[in-house]
């Protein structure tokens, strides 16, 4: 016995909206830099190119934003990838003998989520 045509379009919508079902994007967090009287300026410019693809005037930028400010963001990225480049922004630093040292934070105020 063949179908009705309706109910052929109605189980199609009912799978159309059960994929629509959308995502929460992920919270973002902001990699800071912060600034000491040790680590040369050319190597953090130098890092921020090859482990935040920064191009060299950007880089030189946020390098003298951290120097003269005492903090800057070198990214913002979801919290695993932030955690990593942390990471390797110290075990860089260190291999080559420098201090620097990063950190990461929320992009948003949880303080907003709890206005809410």
């Amino acid at each position: 016995m063949p179908t009705r045509p309706h109910e052929e379009h109605e189980s199609g919508v009912a799978t159309r909206e059960k994929e629509r079902t959308r995502l929460k994007r992920p919270r973002m967090y902001r990699v800071l830099l912060h600034n000491d009287d040790y680590t040369p300026m050319d190597f953090v410019v130098d890092l921020l190119r090859t482990l935040f693809h920064h191009d060299e005037t950007e880089a030189t930028r946020i390098m003298l934003h951290v120097h003269h400010t005492g903090i800057g963001v070198a990214g913002v990225y979801t919290h695993e990838i932030a955690e990593t480049k942390v990471l390797q922004v110290h075990l860089l630093a260190r291999k080559n003998g420098h201090p620097l040292m990063a950190s990461m934070e929320p992009e948003d105020d949880e303080d907003e989520d709890d206005a809410q």
